[in-house]
């Protein structure tokens, strides 16, 4: 028994906490802190307790304006305000020791030689626990804090991201591993033959290099990236080691997980090269049916008003002029809008049982992704989708905080432990060991 247990495919589980919980309503849960976003102390206690349950990684999205929402909706959110990733990050790795730290930084509006330096920085402080999330930047109100009028378009964002990597990726290059004597006796400090000027000329940046750092300790942090249009595959494919995806369920899982590892051979790279993590919003129980009550109690916060037209664009169709406290009807007009997705709302309306305003608050909410249960079957779909092929882990969502990343710590990681499927220990002391990923190779010196 024990010899397959070691032979099992294992869970990598990353944590979403920037902001801590994706759930509109979380902060004004019963016992939750509603300044969790917000409050060092909070966030160090997460990281700790994220850290004691072996979590791979603690990873931070940022946003490089104000969430670009109607300002009804915007003042009931939690999300307003938080951490710069790297400030926060940089002081998480002096009270951890083993978790990974990944940042989010945008392609789009810094400069190839910020990055470089801030993740080779945080790699080196944090002994090779950095990885960085490139985004092209998706929210159009940052470009005018950028001093831009317009957004760029989808294609020239991805064109210049891709650029981007092979620039920060080079300047990481810089210098050899072993470019750094520090020989005493000479007075040589490094050797200049071991030394790379990048002076890179492309068709969006020029930079000469070199990076002032020595090469991080993992020789690059770990390359992680979210986009699921077709540009976006395509990078991850190129350039990616973890994947963030966002399948609704477990058949768009292993289509997704398919597509992405499908295009690995053809740029010279294997499936074990890449892991994706679908977001997985993660409710316990004693039961299935407390579980479910939670979900409810949890999206009755959510303002009907600041979220209906959310279920109106899942639907397609106007919601607002609906009876809130009835039910959706189930023959609503035909438009241009995705019929997967007014499939999905009907679907869950009619298991759940769930009233206009209730699936406005679940819309409004949090709509992705979400294994609502006992320990137990919520273990058994986290196992289904790493056996099946559907992921090769997921990055956690909490519900609230503390107490929905409590029952996920002390309930669901000892279960999935016993079930042989996550580790009881860490086996290396960097992201990239977490995660079986290998250390790149310097591209200018061997």
């Amino acid at each position: 028994m024990a010899e397959r247990q070691k032979q099992k495919k294992q869970l990598h589980l990353g944590a979403f906490m920037r902001p801590v919980s994706l759930h509109t309503g979380a902060w004004r849960y019963p016992g939750a802190y509603p300044d969790a976003n917000f409050n060092f102390q909070h966030i160090k206690s997460f990281a700790q307790k994220l850290e004691a349950a072996k979590f791979d990684a603690f990873f931070m999205a940022d946003h490089l304006a104000v969430l670009n929402m109607p300002i009804e909706a915007l003042r009931r959110s939690h999300t307003v305000t938080s951490f710069e990733p790297f400030t926060l990050l940089s002081s998480l790795a002096a009270v951890t020791e083993r978790i990974g730290l990944v940042a989010t930084a945008s392609t789009t509006y810094d400069a190839p030689y910020h990055i470089a330096r801030r993740f080779a920085s945080l790699d080196h402080l944090s002994g090779g626990r950095a990885g960085w999330n490139i985004v092209t930047t998706a929210n159009p109100d940052s470009a005018r804090n950028f001093g831009q009028d317009e957004h760029k378009e989808h294609g020239e964002r991805y064109a210049r991201a891709r650029e981007f990597y092979d620039v920060v990726t080079g300047l990481w290059d810089s210098f050899a591993d072993d470019a750094f004597v520090r020989d005493v006796e000479s007075g040589i400090f490094f050797n200049p033959e071991r030394l790379h000027v990048l002076d890179h000329h492309g068709a969006e940046l020029h930079v000469r290099g070199p990076l002032n750092i020595a090469r991080p300790p993992q020789g690059w942090p770990v390359i992680v990236q979210a986009g699921a249009s077709e540009p976006g595959k395509q990078l991850a494919a190129e350039t990616a080691e973890v994947v963030f995806c966002a399948p609704r369920n477990l058949e768009a899982g292993k289509e997704f997980f398919k597509d992405v590892k499908g295009r690995l051979a053809a740029v010279g790279r294997t499936p074990d090269d890449i892991k994706l993590l679908p977001a997985a919003f993660i409710i316990i129980g004693d039961t299935v049916e407390e579980a479910r009550a939670k979900r409810l109690k949890l999206d009755s916060l959510v303002h009907y008003e600041s979220s209906i037209a959310s279920l109106s664009i899942a639907l397609g169709y106007d919601a607002s002029n609906l009876d809130p406290d009835g039910p959706l009807p189930t023959e609503l007009p035909e438009t241009n809008a995705s019929k997967s997705s007014r499939e999905t709302v009907l679907k869950v309306a009619a298991t759940e049982g769930l009233t206009v305003r209730q699936l406005a608050q679940r819309y409004g909410g949090y709509s992705g992704l979400a294994f609502v249960g006992t320990v137990q079957t919520v273990a058994d779909e986290m196992e289904q989708w790493l056996v099946e092929e559907a992921s090769d882990g997921f990055n956690v969502v909490f519900p609230f905080l503390p107490q929905g990343l409590d029952d996920v710590v002390e309930r669901l990681i000892p279960e999935l432990q016993r079930r042989g499927i996550f580790r009881k220990e860490y086996e290396g002391t960097t992201l990239r060991e977490h995660l079986g990923l290998k250390r790149p190779k310097n591209k200018f010196f061997p």
